[in-house]
C-alpha cells in the first residue's frame, strides 16, 4: 500500500508541474501552442480555465495522497 501512494505521489508531482509549466503568465506561455487564443467576451480563455481547473484538482489530490503517505510512513 505503500508503495502505491508513493508511485502515485510521485506521479502527481510531476503532473503537478507540467501543469504549471503549461500556464500562460503574461506572455502567450505553452498553453498557447494548445489552442490558448480561444478567448471569450470576459477575456479568460477557454483552455486556460479548464487548465487552471485541471491544476487544482491535480494539486488537491497530491496534497490528500501526501497526506495519506505521511500518516502510513
Amino acid at each position: 500500500m505503500v508503495y502505491v501512494l508513493a508511485l502515485l505521489d510521485t506521479l502527481l508531482g510531476v503532473a503537478v508541474l507540467v501543469l504549471i509549466f503549461l500556464h500562460s503568465g503574461k506572455d502567450a506561455g505553452l498553453s498557447g501552442a494548445f489552442g490558448g487564443g480561444l478567448q471569450s467576451v470576459g477575456g479568460t480563455g477557454v483552455v486556460q480555465k479548464n487548465l487552471d481547473r485541471l491544476t487544482i484538482g491535480t494539486a488537491i489530490a497530491f496534497f490528500v495522497v501526501t497526506i495519506a503517505l505521511g500518516f502510513l510512513v
